[in-house]
């Protein structure tokens, strides 16, 4: 097995453990402040902080993608658990609306705010559930046209020409270099598809808290920002586990 990580896999790598322990220390903000009396001005730039820390994620994510794409769909600083939960190289939008759903119903927690949301406000959101989940599809349909050109006719026939020739040949140059601009091709429709994928989640994140007020969107980001860490710790345990049982564990590759 090749343990080797590429330039772009160690930059981000890198870059996405330190995002993830300033994420844990917004979380623990969010989580005192959701407890506590502050202004409404104190509560909206500490929403504005978390969304922010969340834009540069993406900022930083596609110019990692620009330069190999397919390190995303087999990310090597996510364990498999987390791997397992990904919707085209992240969360799932889906998310965000469970998380709304279950902090609605939640009775235990009295200082819940989403509890108390408005009629006006449930319609929005599932307004927005509705919008979300058709373009998810769109997404979805582009991904499978991207999968479908990988395997198409042509480019099989191309690469099963360039295997036959004759290395140095200069028809297999000719060949190889078809070959070469199909790939990258296939390569620039993947990397539409990963930011038309993290659109979505940025639609489905922003048209949230347009929804939400200031404090509801403190008790909404806590909860499923909470959820992604705890899926990460768990994820991280289960692979020191396996490990320590002699168990080899990988990120599934992309087919």
């Amino acid at each position: 097995m090749n343990n080797m990580k590429t330039q772009v896999e160690e930059k981000f790598s890198e870059f996405f453990e330190k995002w993830v322990c300033q994420l844990e220390e917004h979380v623990q903000l969010l989580l005192r402040v959701s407890k506590e009396k502050q202004n409404e001005a104190e509560v909206q730039a500490l929403v504005s902080r978390v969304t922010s820390h969340y834009k540069e994620y993406y900022t930083v994510k596609w110019a990692g993608a620009h330069e190999d794409v397919l390190a995303f769909f087999t990310p090597v600083w996510l364990s498999p658990l987390e791997n397992a939960y990904l919707w085209i190289t992240d969360w799932k939008p889906s998310m965000a609306f469970q998380v709304i759903d279950g902090l609605r119903i939640k009775t235990m927690e009295p200082r819940n705010s989403l509890v108390e949301m408005s009629e006006q406000q449930v319609k929005k959101i599932e307004d927005l559930r509705v919008k979300i989940r058709l373009e998810k599809e769109k997404v979805e349909r582009e991904m499978e046209r991207q999968q479908v050109s990988l395997a198409d006719r042509r480019m099989v026939e191309l690469a099963r020409l360039a295997s036959r020739v004759n290395e140095g040949d200069m028809v297999g140059q000719v060949l190889d270099g078809l070959v070469e601009v199909a790939l990258k091709e296939l390569l620039k429709g993947l990397e539409r598809v990963v930011k038309a994928a993290d659109g979505v989640r940025l639609k489905t994140l922003k048209g949230v808290l347009d929804v939400l007020s200031p404090r509801q969107s403190v008790d909404f980001l806590a909860a499923i920002l909470t959820l992604q860490i705890r899926l990460r710790q768990r994820g991280k345990k289960r692979n020191q586990n396996d490990q320590a049982d002699g168990i080899l564990v990988e990120p599934p590759t992309l087919v």
